[in-house]
């Protein structure tokens, strides 16, 4: 099944779009195509960045953590 996608507008500097160009050239692929790609494998990088940030919290007491029953409870 195809996405179904979204047109947006993006500023980036020259040399970005430059090397963005090169890539897409080299790839033989549209730049809107290798950015989605991009933007998919930062925001598994940043999911990772999250959760170890929520560990820390969780660690230094800050955040709580709850089990199965807990949420069952609250959540019904």
């Amino acid at each position: 099944m195809l996405e179904k996608h979204t047109r947006i507008n993006v500023s980036l500097p020259v040399s970005l779009d430059a090397d963005l160009s090169m890539v897409a050239k080299e790839l033989n692929d549209k730049k809107s195509h290798i950015i989605a790609r991009a933007l998919d494998l930062y925001f598994d990088e940043l999911d990772t960045y999250i959760a170890d940030k929520r560990y820390q919290n969780y660690k230094s007491g800050k955040a709580e953590a709850y089990n199965l029953s807990d949420i069952e409870e609250i959540f019904g």
